[in-house]
């Protein structure tokens, strides 16, 4: 399993933990990532909620909390810390700016087109800044947008990309139809997105990495999608049913006892799809129920605070702090897949046992050939410390 490297920046594990939020995964969540060698990363989004006057002093709690998350996860680790942006939201750019203030190691921009940067960027500049930005699309077209905006206009590109198919949680960039069906697969996403980016690595003289997310849960999942070019991957759902992730543990045991025929599409108040973990409210507001809220503070650009049957991030934050019956829990296609509440560095060596185990099944279809190995072994040895050399 090679190290994910971005730019300057090596990561021994080849794994981001995705941004989830509200308040899902913060610093201790991201810290934990972080020291078992991946990217752990805060997600900024409705952050100040967890801030006691967050209903007076939207925009001053939002920018505090964030900050201080920064700050404890790096009194916790010496590791790779990220932090994840929406576009959408309204304090997009104060947040980006506090993210960069703290010298943050990676920003992850998803929910719209990163089109727009904060001033603090155009001045300070981008060979003087130490973060590395990485946008997260759902289409090679997408990418080529971002890039071709940003080669133009500030003769920079992004550092690496996040390409997340259709089998990802929370809300999703592709059209309610694209998500019924048969799904288009990451697998042809990423293939096509690093065709895409291969113009702009030699324009610019460096690699750029493309990283998949999206129905990425196992070791396996994890191997497949890096032979399609992925040098890394992004991974959400999976982290959420650990000790160290910052939601409760209702919303955890939401995840554990799910099957595969409540995980659903809805539709969010935002006007995109998501996936989500049906319950209670879902079908309450399934059914065409509003769920009476009082909008302090427009907290996301498109949203029609008067027309919208419920307001999305106080639902978020209901199901993270336990409140089921007054949220839900965004997860991905294969949430249904855990079984048990875990510690991430145990879930760091199931991933990298799966994943050696696919590289060795690999390794002796090529020496031995494809009819000899079957698709499914039993390998009773440790991978990560098997004494044969994998190629």
């Amino acid at each position: 399993m090679n190290p994910l490297q971005i730019g300057n920046l090596k990561v021994n594990l080849p794994i981001i933990q995705g941004g989830m939020g509200v308040a899902i995964s913060l610093s201790g969540l991201a810290s934990a990532v972080a020291n078992a060698g991946g990217i752990g990363v805060i997600s900024a989004v409705a952050i100040g909620m967890t801030e006691p006057d967050y209903m007076k002093n939207y925009r001053e709690a939002n920018k505090r909390a964030l900050r201080k998350e920064i700050r404890k996860a790096r009194s916790l680790t010496d590791g790779v810390l990220g932090v994840n942006l929406m576009v959408a939201v309204t304090d997009y750019e104060e947040l980006f700016t506090v993210a960069l203030e703290e010298k943050i190691d990676v920003i992850i921009l998803g929910a719209g087109l990163p089109l727009k940067l904060p001033q603090y960027v155009i001045e300070k500049g981008f060979e003087n800044i130490h973060t590395k930005f990485i946008p997260k699309v759902s289409s090679a077209k997408a990418a080529k947008v971002i890039f071709s905006y940003w080669a133009k206009n500030f003769n920079f590109v992004p550092d690496a990309v996040i390409v997340e198919g259709p089998m990802a949680g929370g809300h999703l960039g592709f059209k309610p139809d694209d998500l019924q069906g048969e799904l288009t697969p990451l697998a042809d996403i990423v293939e096509e997105t690093v065709n895409e980016i291969s113009y702009f690595e030699k324009e610019f003289g460096k690699e750029i990495p493309v990283i998949a997310g999206g129905g990425i849960y196992t070791g396996r999942d994890m191997y497949e999608i890096m032979q399609k070019g992925a040098k890394g991957v992004k991974m959400g759902s999976r982290f959420v049913t650990t000790h160290e992730c910052d939601a409760s543990l209702k919303f955890k045991e939401t995840y554990v006892n799910c099957k595969k025929e409540d995980i659903t599409i809805i539709k969010s108040p935002v006007g995109l799809p998501g996936r989500a973990i049906k319950n209670s409210f879902v079908e309450k507001i399934n059914s065409g129920e509003t769920e009476p809220f009082k909008c302090y503070w427009k907290c996301l650009k498109s949203c029609d605070s008067k027309n919208v049957p419920y307001c999305i991030a106080q639902a978020l934050h209901n199901a993270a702090t336990g409140n089921m019956d007054k949220g839900f829990a965004f997860a991905g296609s294969k949430a249904y897949l855990a079984t048990k509440i875990q510690s991430v560095s145990q879930v760091i060596m199931e991933l990298k046992v799966d994943y050696y185990k696919m590289k060795y099944l690999e390794y002796l279809r090529n020496f031995l050939g494809q009819h000899f190995v079957p698709e499914q072994i039993n390998i009773p040895i440790v991978i990560p410390h098997i004494n044969i050399k994998l190629a």
